[in-house]
């Protein structure tokens, strides 16, 4: 896995986190408090929007975290991010940064 696939799956995983919050069906304590907002449809779209930015920020700034450029709790400093499967670092520091950005916002 390269820095690419890494950042890949964060997205993958925000999307999946998205739709399962927006879903009325869902059980996730997310979607149990909007559901108490009894938004209308007008305000569900947005409030995904909303949604939408906050994990997208939130994961991007996390893996802008774990690259060393940014802060993690006020602490910066890069981490080494290795496969288990084959012992292989996933990214040189600055890669998930760049492949985050083109992810995140390079859409």
């Amino acid at each position: 896995m390269d820095a690419n696939a890494f950042v890949a799956n964060w997205v993958q995983h925000k999307d999946e986190l998205l739709d399962e919050f927006c879903d009325a069906n869902s059980e996730t304590l997310v979607q149990k408090l909007i559901g108490e907002l009894e938004l209308n449809s007008t305000q569900r779209i947005q409030l995904r929007r909303v949604i939408d930015a906050a994990l997208t920020d939130t994961m991007y700034g996390l893996l802008l975290g774990l690259d060393g450029e940014a802060s993690i709790g006020g602490d910066q400093r890069a981490y080494r991010i290795v496969d288990e499967t084959n012992g292989q670092e996933i990214a040189s520091p600055g890669e998930l940064e760049s492949a985050a950005y083109e992810c995140f916002h390079g859409k």
